[in-house]
């Protein structure tokens, strides 16, 4: 028997792998320290979260056929691509951005549901490729959906309801919750 080892990186925003990470941590959350990156003076944004899932995958073949796989799905935040205006943030805004990283977290931890699921056959790294499509698909989505809906967090109702979305949506996937 021999092992194949494919690795797979996807991010929301390009990384290198020798790029600063921090790995998402239910008892850790985001301080302003952690934004590490230059402002985008050109941006009407007065903070940026960069994150991100990362995924790989490993099969166990025996002649032809995959007798085994076993996968990482990781979630990451990237200091040296996040940034904040130092005269323009606040708490609010870093609970903001905090919960962008949140929703990362929440979307890994469907994508460890999905893969779950996935059973040993000669197509698994066609599923597990397409999970991993379909799941970056739509946390980019959803990304974008809290911004609009909470006018990137100067709707403070929105960012309620948001807050309290993303926290039931996280208790449903706690088995699959990064460690």
């Amino acid at each position: 028997m021999k092992y194949i080892l494919i690795l797979l990186f996807v991010f929301l925003v390009g990384s290198e792998s020798d790029d600063e990470t921090v790995t998402w941590n239910a008892s850790k959350k985001l301080s302003w320290a952690d934004f590490k990156g230059s402002p985008d003076l050109e941006s009407d944004a007065v903070a940026l979260t960069a994150s991100g899932i990362t995924f790989g995958y490993a099969v166990k073949t025996s002649g032809d056929r995959i007798v085994q796989f076993s996968t990482t799905v990781e979630t990451h935040f990237y200091p040296n691509k996040s940034w904040y205006l130092k005269d323009k943030s606040n708490e609010h805004i870093l609970g903001h951005e905090q919960l962008h990283f949140d929703i990362t977290e929440l979307y890994a931890r469907m994508f460890r549901a999905q893969i779950s699921k996935v059973e040993v056959n000669q197509n698994v790294k066609k599923q597990l490729n397409r999970l991993h499509d379909l799941i970056n698909v739509a946390v980019s989505e959803t990304q974008k959906k809290y911004d609009e809906e909470t006018q990137h967090s100067i709707n403070a109702v929105k960012q309620r309801e948001w807050n309290n979305f993303i926290e039931k949506e996280l208790a449903k996937y706690d088995q699959f919750k990064s460690q």
